[in-house]
């Protein structure tokens, strides 16, 4: 072979191996940056969701620190009804929606007495329209309350009679289910004022009513 041609031969094997060689080193690169550039995607992407589970971490902590802080302001009759009615299960979203308490001025029992008068009806029936208008997801706690007079035992009762007869009239008059309404009597034993006088002892006198959801 002559040595023009061999070194020619040699010189092109040479050059196509660097070439070959950098080709290739290009390739690996190309492969190395594209799996760079995935990986920088996917901790992209996971660094996103960390911030998305914080982030939604925090509006739970919120939320939760704004129920507690609604629980706290709540009469202790909206509190125990809340409570009766998560351990019973009956509660869509297990929150107070609205209390409203009828004193004497709005329903008027005559002493020892039970019945409804049209003023307390015609009360029940602005009450129950409120409650409609809710939809269907509410339950409902009526209780009720008497002053001191005469014995505990007979208060209770007094109580418990009072709530029964409200729970009866916003299911035969305004149609409210029976099965969303419960009753319980405190009696005397959780006064707004004083039994020392009159206007106390009135003030005592009361249903309240308590809408859950």
């Amino acid at each position: 072979m002559n040595q023009k041609i061999g070194l020619r031969i040699v010189t092109t094997t040479a050059l196509a191996v660097m070439l070959g060689a950098c080709a290739t080193t290009k390739t690996v690169d190309q492969k190395i940056a594209e799996a760079q550039a995935q990986t920088g995607k996917k901790i992209e992407s996971v660094e996103g969701q960390v911030e998305d589970l914080q982030t939604k971490q925090k509006a739970t902590d919120a939320h939760l620190t704004q129920n507690d802080a609604a629980i706290a302001e709540l009469s202790q009759e909206a509190k125990d009804a809340l409570k009766r009615a998560q351990d019973a299960g009956v509660l869509a979203k297990g929150k107070v929606i609205f209390q409203q308490t009828f004193k004497e001025d709005r329903i008027k029992f005559k002493l020892g007495s039970y019945e409804l008068n049209k003023d307390a009806q015609a009360a029940l029936d602005d009450f129950a329209g409120k409650v409609k208008a809710l939809g269907e997801q509410y339950y409902i706690e009526i209780q009720g309350h008497t002053d001191d007079t005469g014995r505990r035992k007979l208060n209770d009762e007094l109580g418990e009679r009072r709530a029964d007869e409200v729970r009866r009239y916003l299911s035969r008059s305004q149609q409210l289910p029976l099965n969303r309404m419960s009753t319980i009597s405190y009696g005397d034993s959780l006064p707004v004022s004083s039994n020392k006088t009159k206007k106390g002892r009135a003030e005592n006198r009361r249903v309240v009513i308590v809408v859950l959801e």
